[in-house]
């Protein structure tokens, strides 16, 4: 074999070998399945309510970002958008988002679009026709309790008290708190409130895994020094634990601001 052919044929093998090794390496783009948006899959959103999203990604080349953009069909100037890194890594994953839909956004017809980026730079995108409508709403969320303390109940220093239900809403959900409330204070229902000072937060928020229904638990430990606030604050001052009657109520808001109460849930706190 004279020394041309040689060289020939090493070129040669390593084209081969370069064009399967180059094969093997594709990666494919991101996959994204049973996409849903909004309620039951319903398409329709709500101004000044969230936007239910939830897709089942799978990408090879894992993760880098996730980006939602949502715009006006007719090509106007408004446009949502949201980008996630914190799904970064992953080969895959639940995409479970609720995406704010601003008060002030004209209601009307909308392009929804998801895209997934992976760390290779492939991009895969599905997109949906939505509409953004007014939200008319003036039926409350309904609540029920399902454990609670008996009535009277006494508790002493570091006794946990518990109580829990579900509270569902025809649209959805806006925030829900669970308070223990000293009776010689006079508190009015309507004022029991994550920023009132005088009540033991044992639960509130206004993040829901549905944005229709959630179950809910909340519970506190008597003489605990923090209470369960969206941030977590001191029990001290105006609402330091004393012995005596408390009560423990229950409200939830819709995203219309529809409220339901809780009937009274009487308790002791012996210290």
């Amino acid at each position: 074999m004279n020394t041309k052919f040689k060289i020939l044929s090493i070129i040669l093998s390593l084209a081969v070998i370069t064009f399967f090794s180059s094969c093997g390496e594709d990666i494919n783009k991101p996959e994204i399945n049973d996409l849903e948006v909004g309620l039951d899959n319903s398409l329709v959103a709500y101004i000044g309510a969230d936007l239910h999203v939830e897709a089942e990604i799978v990408a090879e080349g894992r993760i880098d970002k996730i980006t939602v953009d949502i715009h006006k069909e007719d090509g106007s100037g408004e446009e949502i958008e949201e980008v996630w890194d914190e799904f970064s890594g992953l080969k895959n994953t639940t995409f479970h988002k609720h995406i704010d839909i601003p008060e002030g956004t004209t209601a009307g017809e909308y392009h929804f679009h998801l895209y997934v980026t992976d760390q290779e730079g492939n991009q895969s995108s599905v997109e949906k026709d939505i509409s953004i409508e007014d939200l008319v709403d003036d039926e409350a969320p309904e609540l029920s309790v399902t454990s609670s303390p008996t009535n009277g109940q006494s508790f002493s220093d570091g006794q946990s008290i518990t109580i829990a239900g579900h509270v569902e809403d025809n649209i959805a959900l806006g925030g829900m708190i669970v308070a223990l409330v000293y009776e010689s204070d006079n508190i009015s229902d309507e004022d029991v409130a994550g920023d009132n000072d005088k009540v033991v937060v044992m639960l509130h928020t206004h993040d829901f895994d549905d944005p229709d229904e959630t179950d809910f638990s909340a519970s506190i430990n008597v003489g605990a020094a923090k209470d369960n606030n969206i941030e977590p604050a001191n029990i001290e001052g105006n609402n330091a634990w004393k012995s005596g009657n408390y009560y423990i109520l229950v409200k939830a808001v819709d995203a219309g601001g529809n409220w339901v109460y809780s009937e009274h849930y009487p308790i002791v706190v012996n210290l």
